[in-house]
């Protein structure tokens, strides 16, 4: 491990700096994070409402409810494993850096090297990759919404060209890198906003949905019925559920963020921790509500929920939604009231992602282990890591454009629904691993 040549000063006299200083590094990041403000940017990052929303899908085609509703216990019981570890080791080495930086630490020194370069470049490619997971599922959103409201596809809506698609999560990254170049405490509101808008959201809809829907499905069919019919032609049930339970796994990630932020909160060593388990806690409560709710609704045949010809194309919980306010007012406007609501957690979960993304970048060009760290090792005037702050937009962009690779996406590019024989969009494995 490099230690930052601007490190060789004497500790400072405020605690949190002087740990890291013991840690090898000088404060540079301005530290203006609370315990709370930390919890919320790795709630509004984990994003349940946005998670369970977007790989719905996922979960349904492969097991069902069975796999969602039942297999998120077994999912919770792991991740809640792991964020303890996490919360122990951040206890004791708040950095920004974060994962990287533990596993120099522990894996002695004649591993370090290797362990930290290894696990840095996972977790760096795993956090652009879930920007580039949640803005790219942002745009799909969108673009359901604009088709459902425009008559549905069976009914003359408009349905974007990929092109256009790709240009709406163009836009969507170049103003959460706007936000993003912000000083620390405008980041903080964000965050903040964002967890109060997960939270609130959640009970909303999950009082909202079953309130509205005039039929429902029973608590058999929620909590008992395992789906085989569609599952691309895989036989075997054990994998079946294995990959269903990958709904539940992307639900409940991005937990790190309360780490990489460490630099920049109060008594981070207590703040950090904090952080992680109490918004991985909270976010398996809201989670398993909100799937239940929106579990309830899916009365429909499975297979025509999915079928990408309906008038959401393929995308069950839209196709659901706009349904259920159908038939109880005559009009579908509630649904996608509903998937707007899903649409703003997004939006904030992706901005969040970036906050995570950039420091986790700027850590890792400190300790110079990224080509042209000295560009990227910049903060500004407002002690914001700006540089790195674009290259996660710009990596994230570039990532996207793999989309048009995909036979499946040429013809729907903007379906929801991954590709045949994979499972759901690519999210920051770096976040529980």
């Amino acid at each position: 491990m490099a230690v930052s040549r601007r490190s060789l000063e004497l500790p400072p006299a405020d605690p949190d700096r002087a740990r890291l200083h013991q840690l090898g590094y000088k404060q540079e990041l301005r530290r203006g994070l609370s315990v709370l403000s930390n919890f919320a940017l790795s709630f509004s990052i984990i994003s349940v409402m946005m998670g369970v929303t977007i790989t719905f899908n996922t979960g349904l085609r492969y097991g069902g409810p069975v796999s969602m509703t039942l297999g998120w216990f077994a999912v919770t019981l792991f991740n809640g494993c792991v964020a303890l570890s996490m919360a122990e080791i951040c206890s004791a080495y708040p950095t920004s850096g974060g994962l990287y930086y533990w596993s120099a630490k522990l894996a002695g020194k004649d591993w370090a090297p290797l362990a930290s370069w290894v696990t840095g470049w996972f977790n760096i490619v795993g956090q652009w990759a879930a920007t580039t997971s949640i803005d790219f599922s942002l745009a799909q959103l969108v673009q359901v919404i604009v088709l459902l409201g425009t008559g549905g596809q069976n009914g003359g809506g408009y349905m974007a060209s990929k092109y256009v698609v790709l240009a709406i999560y163009g836009a969507i990254l170049v103003v959460h890198g706007l936000i993003n170049s912000l000083p620390i405490q405008y980041m903080a509101w964000f965050g903040q906003l964002g967890a109060f808008w997960n939270a609130a959201g959640i009970l909303v809809l999950v009082i909202l949905i079953p309130a509205v829907a005039k039929e429902r499905a029973s608590a058999r069919f929620i909590f008992t019925h395992f789906n085989v019919d569609d599952a691309t032609g895989i036989q075997d049930k054990a994998y079946i559920l294995a990959v269903g339970l990958l709904m539940s796994q992307y639900s409940v990630i991005g937990y790190d963020a309360s780490a990489h932020m460490t630099e920049e909160t109060k008594n981070a060593d207590w703040s950090g921790p904090m952080g992680i388990i109490t918004s991985v806690a909270l976010s398996s409560v809201f989670g398993w509500i909100y799937l239940v709710a929106l579990t309830s609704i899916m009365t429909e045949d499975i297979r025509s929920l999915l079928d990408p010809g309906n008038d959401a194309g393929g995308y069950a919980v839209a196709q659901a939604l706009y349904t259920a306010f159908h038939r109880r007012f005559g009009t579908g406007v509630g649904g996608l009231v509903c998937l707007g609501i899903v649409a703003i957690a997004t939006f904030l979960c992706g901005c969040a992602c970036i906050t995570s993304n950039s420091r986790m970048g700027y850590a890792f060009s400190r300790d110079r282990a990224m080509p042209f760290s000295r560009f990227w090792y910049r903060v500004n005037k407002q002690e914001v890591p700006f540089n790195v702050v674009w290259l996660s937009v710009a990596v994230a962009f570039v990532m996207a454009l793999t989309v048009h690779w995909g036979a499946r996406w040429r013809s729907r590019p903007w379906s929801p629904s991954p590709p045949s024989g994979s499972t759901s969009p690519t999210r920051c494995p770096s976040s529980s691993v």
